[in-house]
């Protein structure tokens, strides 16, 4: 995959419906083909797309770190019952 901040910019038009055509020098520098799932957000005023691949491998690596026998759901849920004990006490 190229590096993305080796391109120039590209101008993208909105079409009927909201319609955008990414420009192909940025479906080839992204890898990007027909099928493909994007996932758009806002983030910081700004419109951005991403594979939902590329969102998962960053998710995996995030939480490569926690051991196999540790639940997160488990814990946030017993945080947030200690967090309503401590609200709650008189």
């Amino acid at each position: 995959m190229a590096e993305t901040m080796d391109l120039p910019p590209a101008e993208v038009q909105m079409g009927q419906q909201g319609r955008l055509v990414i420009p192909a020098v940025l479906r080839r520098a992204l890898a990007l083909v027909e099928g493909d799932t994007l996932v758009a957000r806002l983030e910081n005023g700004r419109l951005v797309l991403e594979k939902r691949a590329t969102i998962q491998q960053r998710l995996k690596a995030r939480f490569a770190a926690v051991p196999v026998n540790i639940s997160l759901a488990d814990e946030l849920i017993a945080e947030r019952r200690a967090e309503y004990q401590r609200e709650t006490a008189p």
